[in-house]
């Protein structure tokens, strides 16, 4: 059994074309900008909100997910794109992500990634994957785990092993105001990433000032370790000029 928070269709920012994502409840990282509270614990739980009350979380065996999937796959594949697997994080159900992919019927997968997970785990879902999505924060690791609650170095780890896996990826910076957007700390991510084999490109997601809104309806207090308020730095250059392409993707909408 896995534990699902939501399963969003005709996403377009996951991906590839249109495609469905499935967010998966829980996490290792405890991110103090975190956009979905709700995906942080791997049990179900109750979220309070102007609509009511509702339940975060519902359990499905493989069968059931890869079952509801499967129904959208002549759709996705038409218009070039499929299934995302988020969070949360994948890595905490890996198990359960992999026996789904394996019952999918023909449709491209996208592994969304915070990258914190064992070797073993990684492997096994980078390696059924077409594309992996890497959420990279911050380098520093003493930075990292004051904003995060957990070092970086099974990330950066697993960053190296997807380098050898001849897998197209992605690298995902979510521009948190005066912690991941410095120059000092972009700098460092494109000195770490620049000559990595099957990097397709650099995301910048800027930060959404309404982070804080799904807090209070998931009792779960949102402390903050930065000036919410400040605009980001989106200093596209510092990739560019170390030979790397980047882009910018709209509004952060999910875990980073």
């Amino acid at each position: 059994m896995g534990t699902v928070f939501d399963i969003k269709e005709f996403a377009v920012h996951d991906g590839p074309g249109i495609r469905t994502t499935v967010f998966l409840k829980g996490c290792p990282l405890f991110c103090s900008w975190c956009h979905n509270p709700e995906g942080i614990s791997s049990k179900p739980q109750v979220m309070c909100g102007s609509g009511g009350e509702r339940i975060a979380g519902k359990e499905y065996t493989p069968e059931e997910l890869a079952a509801i999937l499967n129904g959208q796959a002549e759709v996705l594949r038409t218009n070039e794109g499929g299934v995302t697997f988020s969070g949360g994080e994948p890595l905490c159900q890996t198990k359960f992500v992999a026996e789904v992919i394996e019952l999918l019927n023909n449709i491209h997968i996208v592994l969304d990634t915070c990258g914190y997970g064992s070797e073993e785990d990684f492997r096994l879902l980078a390696g059924k994957s077409d594309l992996v999505y890497f959420d990279l924060k911050l380098i520093d690791a003493k930075a990292h785990r004051h904003h995060t609650g957990a070092g970086n170095e099974p990330i950066l780890h697993n960053l190296k092993i997807l380098s050898t896996m001849a897998k197209p990826f992605i690298i995902r910076v979510p521009l948190i105001p005066q912690v991941t957007d410095t120059d000092r700390n972009l700098s460092a991510i494109a000195s770490a990433i620049r000559n990595l084999q099957g990097l397709a490109c650099v995301e910048l997601l800027p930060y959404n000032k309404a982070a804080a809104g799904k807090y209070k309806s998931a009792g779960v207090e949102f402390r903050p370790t930065y000036e919410q308020w400040r605009e980001v730095n989106i200093n596209q250059s510092i990739f560019t000029d170390a030979g790397l392409k980047v882009r910018v993707v709209g509004q952060q909408k999910r875990k980073a």
